[in-house]
């Protein structure tokens, strides 16, 4: 039954490449597939039987990222992220200013809501200014799009491969920044944004045509912005309470989003938010999510994770350096062409196996995986969702982006990020 599995299992990632949009379907079929074989008399070892499921399936993970979607387009509507952009815009003295400003404004939303939704909310007012200024929008949308990918590790919300990491390592959101007495995630991923703006000042050094604004946006509605900063302050404060619930983070993200669809719907007395939000809430990602769990929770039945364990073990050896930097540089390798969230799904097992069997703190690889297979993704157009959307973006504006146009911008980015990371985590937790 373990070759089978791995076969199985192979075969749904090569689909997930060949059909990025049948991707849920990929992996539910898969996890389905694997049900159905555990029914049949065949073979010592079930591989994933109906049972199963349930315990499979991170459910704090598919709270935390259902309630922050519902919120975040709530926020998005309420206007509140173009006004800011549009102050930004006031204190920038010309478009190299405005494309650092616009790409340091991207990621510190995207610390705190999902990096598609950060793509979404700013790339749109890049897209006046420059049309405005009759200059092209490619390299500042590639910017937005790699800085609010880069940050997303820096907080537990910021990203779905955060979310991940904190439900499989029982983290919460304070760890990110204290662990153990250590700095974590937060301080590894902002140095690295932070060695970033030089790139992108040598980047676009000729762009030096000034820049106003007289645009003012009016906010539609503070109630969400209110929310918003509820929300993130109450993950803080569970944070630091002790023997919370393990789903204590996602019944937080639930409970804020039906607060604030509730409040939005006596403010406003109809239920346009509401069906806006519901449409826009990713089922897709969800399903995708489940299928992955399931599928991961099968092929750890038959002992397929402690294999690979054992392989990367053997690969890096009693080395500890060489173990760090197998996972960190492979993850930045694989993230440039295949998504990171089944991906970071599949390795987290793995590494927590490894690192029972090398004795080393598990944190150390989890954070080295984070850090090359979130900030990798920046490498190619199609490494990250934020780069999909701000790429289908252009082109849905008339700007084809080729993978050498990307690449221009997001290899700087990346190795700068990465090894800023590499180091910071090898000499913080090694």
């Amino acid at each position: 039954m373990k070759i089978t599995a791995i076969v199985l299992f192979v075969i749904m990632y090569v689909l997930m490449i060949a059909f990025p949009k049948r991707r849920s379907i990929t992996a539910l079929s898969t996890a389905a597939i694997f049900i159905i074989l555990s029914l049949l008399p065949i073979g010592d070892i079930k591989i994933l039987e109906l049972a199963d499921v349930p315990t499979a399936v991170n459910w704090n993970v598919i709270l935390m990222i259902s309630g922050t979607m519902i919120i975040v387009d709530y926020f998005i509507e309420s206007k509140m992220p173009n006004v800011i952009a549009e102050s930004l815009l006031r204190i920038a003295p010309n478009i190299l200013w405005v494309t650092v400003l616009m790409s340091v404004f991207s990621g510190l939303i995207s610390a705190f809501i999902d990096n598609v939704a950060t793509v979404l909310m700013v790339a749109p007012v890049a897209m006046v200014i420059c049309k405005k200024l009759n200059v092209s929008p490619v390299g500042m949308i590639i910017c937005i799009a790699v800085s609010s990918n880069l940050q997303g590790a820096a907080t537990l919300v910021g990203d779905t491969t955060s979310i991940m990491l904190a439900g499989a390592a029982n983290m919460n959101f304070a760890d990110f920044f204290v662990m153990h007495g250590k700095l974590g995630m937060f301080f590894a991923t902002e140095l690295g944004a932070f060695f970033t703006i030089p790139i992108m000042m040598f980047m676009f050094r000729k762009e030096k045509a000034p820049v106003t604004s007289e645009e003012r946006t009016k906010v539609k509605d503070l109630f969400p912005s209110f929310m918003m900063i509820a929300y993130v302050l109450a993950l803080i404060i569970a944070s630091f309470i002790p023997n919370t619930p393990d789903l204590i983070n996602g019944y937080i993200c639930i409970t804020g989003a039906v607060i604030t669809v509730i409040g939005e719907l006596l403010i406003h007395k109809d239920t346009v938010g509401l069906k806006h939000s519901f449409k826009s809430l990713d089922i897709d990602m969800v399903l995708l999510l489940i299928g992955l769990f399931c599928v991961i929770g099968g092929i750890t039945n038959v002992g397929v994770i402690d294999d690979l364990a054992g392989l990367i073990a053997s690969a890096g050896g009693s080395n500890k350096f060489l173990l760090f930097t197998i996972v960190v540089w492979g993850s930045v390798a694989i993230s440039a062409f295949i998504d990171n969230i089944p991906y970071v799904a599949t390795m987290l097992p793995i590494l927590a196996s490894v690192s029972a069997t090398l004795g080393v703190e598990p944190y150390f690889l989890f954070f080295g995986l984070l850090v090359g297979a979130t900030l990798g993704g920046n490498l190619t157009p199609i490494g990250a969702s934020a780069n999909i959307a701000g790429v289908g973006m252009l082109r849905k504006a008339g700007y084809e982006v080729s993978f050498g146009d990307f690449m221009k911008i997001g290899v700087p980015f990346t190795l700068t990020a990465v090894m800023t990371g590499y180091l910071f985590v090898w000499f913080i937790w090694a």
